[in-house]
């Protein structure tokens, strides 16, 4: 049983009593799940995530105190904490008095605010531009299990998918480090007999080509330790993660693994041209991933977005 199951459970079996009983007057303002940062939140959580965090335990998002007072919320904290200690031989964790905790009693401005920035997930140009992916990610990972309220998915539903112009400016900026890294430093690094400068590039190649393949699809990239896993969870994900793999493991300096990352790299470039062409967001005919950034940047509508720095959104 992963996290997201166990949480799921344990808010069936011992949290939904325990609201629909106690606080059945502001239960309609709540929004239950299990959603934030750690693994067990995507569902990537196995034997070795269970050394921490890994408990029984969901959340519980409220509105503003104008709504669900201080008060209740209290007292909702304390109805929390009385809660089984144990459930499917797991223990619960003990709650930091000072907070911080991933699970239990949270207001929902507080949750976006930590993740976002921003209270109401109303994000200025700047916050779209810069904010990581992972950051996003934790924002709309996990599950609602229910939200009759709705703030919290309404939040939630709003950051899901990035304005398309930011889409687009960070798909070109990617784009461009892929070309730089991969189709043109990767080699002169090995000219120079410099194999360590060499993989260097291969680590930005593949950090920015990992962030395409998730930018295609509409998604985002979680926190770096999942990111494969993530990726190999994606439509034709699979074959895209061996190759990268090997991109990040072959010896550099051994000329026939050398010379077979650079042809890896072209077949890389090859699928990812592919994608764009299949979306219809580039209009560049070559195998040059330099042309094809700039092709996407001069797609964006938006005139301020689109004069802005070609890697202003990496």
């Amino acid at each position: 049983m992963n996290g997201l199951e166990l949480a799921h459970g344990y808010y069936e079996e011992y949290g939904k009593p325990m609201l629909e009983g106690e606080f059945a007057d502001i239960l309609p303002y709540l929004a239950i799940g299990f959603v934030g940062s750690g693994s067990e939140r995507y569902g990537f959580d196995d034997e070795v995530s269970r050394d921490h965090d890994y408990e029984p335990g969901f959340c519980i998002f409220l509105p503003g105190e104008d709504v669900v007072t201080r008060r209740q919320a209290f007292l909702l904290e304390r109805a929390y904490a009385k809660l089984p200690k144990e459930y499917n031989q797991v223990k619960r964790q003990p709650l930091s008095p000072v907070g911080g905790n991933r699970n239990g009693v949270i207001r929902t401005a507080d949750f976006y605010t930590a993740r976002v920035g921003a209270p109401d997930g109303n994000l200025s140009l700047d916050a779209w531009l810069h904010i990581p992916d992972y950051a996003l990610a934790e924002a709309v990972n996990g599950e609602v299990f229910c939200d009759a309220y709705g703030e919290f998915s309404g939040i939630r539903e709003k950051l899901t998918r990035m304005p398309e112009d930011i889409r687009r400016k960070r798909l070109a900026g990617n784009l461009l480090v892929m070309a730089q890294a991969g189709q043109y430093n990767f080699v002169r690094c090995l000219k120079h007999g410099e194999p360590e400068a060499a993989q260097l590039a291969c680590v930005e190649f593949v950090q920015a080509a990992m962030k395409t393949a998730f930018l295609l699809r509409g998604r985002y990239m979680p926190y770096y330790k999942w990111s494969f896993r993530a990726l190999r969870a994606l439509d034709d994900g699979s074959a895209l993660s061996g190759k990268l793999s090997f991109l990040l493991s072959g010896d550099n300096s051994d000329p026939p693994v050398a010379e077979k990352k650079y042809d890896t790299i072209e077949e890389v470039a090859s699928m990812t041209v592919a994608g764009l062409q299949e979306r219809n967001l580039t209009s560049a005919v070559c195998g040059d991933l330099e042309k094809h950034a700039y092709s996407v940047n001069d797609t964006i509508r938006d005139g301020t977005v689109r004069n802005m720095h070609i890697l202003e959104a990496i």
